[in-house]
C-alpha cells in the first residue's frame, strides 16, 4: 500500500507531464531550449522577491518569467545584439540577482537545494488542484492557437500573410511557458524544468508523424517518465526530481535504437528552425 504522499507524488508528476508534453514540442519545434532555461533560472529571482512581498511563491515566479519574456521581445525589437546574447544575459542576472538577493535575506531560511531540484514529495492537495488547474488553462490555450503557432513555427511569414498573427501567438506562448515554469518549480526544480520541456518531445519526434501525434506522444512519455522515476526513487532512495529527469532520459536513449520507419523520415512534423 502506498503512502498519500506518494501517490500525490505521482499524480502530481503526470499532471505536470501531461502540460509539459505539447508545449515541449514548440520548445523542440522553434529551437527555444536556452529561452526555457533562461525562464528557469529567473524562478530564483520570483522566489526571492515572493519572499520579500510576502505572496505566494506561483504567482512570484510567474510574474517574474512573465516580465523576463516581455523585456526579450522589447531587447529584440531594439536589434542591438543577438537573441543568444540576450538570452545569456537575462538568464545569469536574474539568477545572480536571486542568490544576492536571497543572500541579504537573513532572517529567512531557504531550502536552495529544494528550489534548485524540487520536492515532488512534499506536494500538497492544494498544490494538486493548482497543477491540474493550472495545467487545464496552459492546454486549453495551447489547443486554441494550436493552429497559429504551428503555421508560426513553419514559416512566420505564411502566417502573418494568412492573418494569424504570429506575434500575438509567440508572446502568448512565452506566458504560457512562465506559467508552466511556476507551477513545475515545486515539482522538479529550476534547474529540471527545461529537461522536462525537452527530453519527452524529443523522444516523442522519433515516433510520431504529426504534430498532434507528437504532443500526445510527448505526454505520455512524460507521464510515464514521472512514474517510473518516482518508483525508481523509491525503490534506489535517490533525490525524486533528477530521478524522473534520469527516466526521460532512459527512454530517449531507448529512442535512439534503429527501427524501419520514424516520423523524422515522414516530412510531415514542423522542421526545427
Amino acid at each position: 500500500m502506498l503512502d498519500d504522499f506518494f501517490v500525490r507524488a505521482v499524480l502530481a508528476g503526470i499532471g505536470l507531464a501531461l502540460t509539459t508534453g505539447p508545449l515541449g514540442c514548440f520548445v523542440v519545434w522553434r529551437k527555444m531550449a536556452y529561452f526555457g532555461d533562461t525562464m528557469a533560472h529567473s524562478a530564483l529571482l520570483g522566489i526571492a522577491l515572493s519572499l520579500v512581498l510576502d505572496i505566494d511563491m506561483m504567482i512570484g515566479v510567474f510574474v517574474v518569467a512573465a516580465v523576463v519574456s516581455l523585456s526579450l521581445i522589447v531587447l529584440q525589437r531594439k536589434g542591438t545584439l543577438s537573441t543568444d546574447a540576450l538570452l545569456g544575459i537575462l538568464s545569469h542576472a536574474t539568477l545572480a540577482l536571486g542568490l544576492v538577493l536571497v543572500a541579504f535575506m537573513t532572517w529567512v531560511r531557504i531550502d536552495l537545494m529544494g528550489f534548485l531540484f524540487g520536492d515532488i514529495l512534499a506536494v500538497s492537495k492544494t498544490d494538486l488542484v493548482a497543477i491540474y488547474a493550472g495545467g487545464a488553462l496552459v492546454l486549453g490555450v495551447l489547443a486554441f492557437l494550436w493552429r497559429p503557432l504551428l503555421a508560426a513555427t513553419v514559416s512566420p511569414e505564411i502566417a502573418e500573410a494568412e492573418g494569424m498573427r504570429p506575434e500575438r501567438s509567440r508572446l502568448v506562448f512565452m506566458l504560457l511557458m512562465a506559467l508552466v515554469i511556476a507551477i513545475a518549480m515545486k515539482i522538479v526544480g529550476i534547474l529540471l524544468i527545461t529537461a522536462m520541456l525537452i527530453i519527452p518531445a524529443a523522444t516523442a519526434r522519433r515516433f510520431a508523424a504529426t504534430p498532434e501525434r507528437m504532443a500526445v506522444t510527448a505526454a505520455l512519455l512524460g507521464a510515464l517518465s514521472a512514474v517510473g522515476g518516482l518508483f525508481g526513487s523509491l525503490e534506489f532512495d535517490t533525490p525524486s526530481g533528477p530521478s524522473i529527469v534520469v527516466a526521460a532520459l532512459g527512454l530517449f536513449l531507448l529512442s535512439l535504437i534503429p527501427f524501419k520507419m520514424t516520423a523524422a523520415t515522414d516530412g510531415r512534423l514542423p522542421k526545427a528552425r
